[in-house]
């Protein structure tokens, strides 16, 4: 079993023994260390913090103790129960809070849970202050509180005012999407989407909906990362109901899958430029997205005379980079859309309103739109090596003999070549090299991730 302590929070699987897994006393620890942190850096006498989880199974028992922790280091708990990863982001700042827990492991399966850390603009915390709050967590750095000092827990709902701020977002059309009568279909996978999607398209004017795994259980019907080989059963109702669209969602709800109208993947990547090709649109400007992301983003943005910036992958540095170059949109091409006309964080629910308004506007099916689209295929590969060789002198090697290609280097190493492009990094977990490449067909981008996988193997 496994224990992962980052900067981007503790995640883990649950039972087994402490320190090896997340267990109770994992929790409380580092639980406590985010409090002790956010009464530092903050200097709130008796700071907020928001609460929210998905649906898996271990959620309950996770959500109790670090409500009791939290209120035991002095922290006032604004409990929101069940909620999307977006909903929880929202009411961070709504409550004017000083940050924000996320109980949920995303797209990890039943076994796993994990504490995702806001600050108080409800935006992951950066690299500096994740390392602050594993150095107090180690150290056992943090003092509870006096009984006269223990905190209060309120509880509330939030996903309501999520619904109303996406239907205020000026491009965001809820009669366009009325008149189109659209039939939608929905894999929720038995998590908070199970209520809040189809919450939203009823909102949206959408009067028929077509629900799969909907029912917020936790127990999993598929693995819950929305791929296409997960989502053989949303493909067929899709296609068997003559649906106009299919969505699918991870169980924290911030990443966006869509299915054409023929049962037809639209592709994880192609979410973020369907999408940003419908904002750029109507309001032209910079668009980012991570080194692993689909090309196609950055050609629609110059067609739209705008300009794309990359960003090192991860949430966080996407968030920076945009707020940087005041991108009008940006995200990552594993179905994650940052609109910042609603808020810095990925959401499924600003991206399903996005897209219905785009179909609905141009008039299109999703595989005509699809259509339009910069036509890319990508390939998904690793090179395995042995824990005494030297990563990081591969990857300079690497640079060297592609020195005449443009070189981005500021997360491993992206070699960007005029019709395709491959992107190697390394794990921080394991001795393996991931090796992403794009190009205009499936067997190119195979191939050339092939071809640099073998050179790889020659340098170690």
């Amino acid at each position: 079993m496994t224990l992962i302590k980052s900067i981007s929070g503790i995640r883990g699987t649950i039972g087994g023994k402490t320190g090896e897994n997340l267990t109770p006393l994992d929790i409380v620890k580092f639980t406590a260390a985010y409090a002790a942190f956010i009464r530092k850096s903050i200097q709130y006498n008796r700071p907020r913090i928001v609460v929210g989880r998905d649906a898996r199974i271990s959620g309950e028992m996770v959500h109790r103790i670090i409500t009791g922790t939290l209120t035991g280091m002095g922290c006032d708990v604004t409990d929101i129960g069940l909620a999307t990863t977006p909903t929880t982001e929202i009411a961070v700042t709504k409550e004017k809070a000083a940050g924000g827990i996320i109980i949920t492991a995303s797209h990890n399966p039943k076994q796993w849970n994990a504490l995702k850390l806001l600050n108080h603009q409800g935006e992951f915390l950066n690299a500096e202050e994740g390392n602050e709050i594993l150095h107090i967590a180690e150290a056992e750095d943090f003092s509870f509180a006096p009984v006269d000092e223990l905190g209060q827990i309120i509880q509330k709902q939030y996903l309501h005012e999520h619904i109303q701020s996406v239907l205020s977002l000026p491009l965001v059309d809820k009669e366009a999407i009325r008149a189109a009568n659209f039939r939608v279909a929905v894999d929720s996978v038995n998590s908070v989407g199970g209520f809040a999607i189809p919450e939203l398209l009823y909102a949206l004017g959408v009067k028929e909906i077509f629900k799969l795994h909907c029912a917020p259980h936790g127990n999993f019907s598929h693995n819950p990362e929305p791929l296409p080989q997960h989502l053989t059963e949303l493909s067929s109702l899709t296609r068997s109901s003559k649906a106009s669209v299919g969505f699918a969602v991870d169980p924290d709800v911030d990443r966006l899958a869509i299915y054409c109208e023929d049962g037809e993947p639209f592709g994880e990547e192609y979410t973020l430029v369907a999408v940003s090709d419908y904002v750029l649109q109507q309001t032209p400007g910079n668009t980012v997205s991570n080194l692993s992301s689909s090309r196609a983003l950055h050609d629609v943005t110059i067609s739209r005379n705008g300009r794309y910036y990359a960003a090192a992958v991860g949430e966080v540095n996407v968030v920076t980079k945009m707020k940087e170059v005041n991108a009008v949109i940006g995200g990552e091409g594993n179905g994650g859309i940052i609109y910042p006309a609603a808020h810095y964080g990925r959401d499924a629910l600003v991206g399903i309103a996005l897209f219905l308004t785009y179909l609905a506007r141009s008039g299109k099916t999703p595989s005509a739109l699809k259509a339009t689209l910069p036509a890319y295929f990508m390939a998904k590969q690793k090179v395995e090596l042995t824990p005494d060789i030297d990563t990081d002198a591969i990857l300079e090697k690497m640079k060297e003999r592609f020195k005449d290609q443009q070189i981005t280097d500021i997360d491993g190493v992206k070699i960007d070549f005029p019709d395709k492009w491959v992107h190697l990094r390394k794990s921080n977990t394991e001795p393996i090299i991931r090796v992403y490449s794009e190009a205009h067909t499936q067997e190119e981008a195979e191939e050339i991730g092939k071809q640099i996988i073998d050179m790889i193997r020659n340098l170690a």
